[in-house]
């Protein structure tokens, strides 16, 4: 609906723009249901070490032939 200047109607154009206000909180509301923080996690997993040299997991055997050099049992 256009009135006599030819420019589009007042009202549709604040009903597009509160729609669209809408449309950015909700999206905006359930991003923060979806991955919000919900505060510290219930599990525990004790002090963990946070030396890798120290981790029993860093432990391993070493290869006979350690560095790749040519030569006799290097390659």
């Amino acid at each position: 609906m256009k009135d006599n200047n030819g420019h589009g109607s007042l009202f549709r154009t604040w009903v597009i723009i509160i729609l669209l206000l809408v449309l950015i909180v909700a999206k905006g509301l359930f991003a923060f249901a979806l991955v919000g923080n919900r505060g510290q996690p219930d599990w525990n997993y004790g002090t963990v070490k946070d030396v890798p040299a120290s981790s029993p997991f860093a432990e391993y055997e070493l290869a006979p032939h350690p560095q790749h050099v040519r030569g006799a049992r290097g390659e």
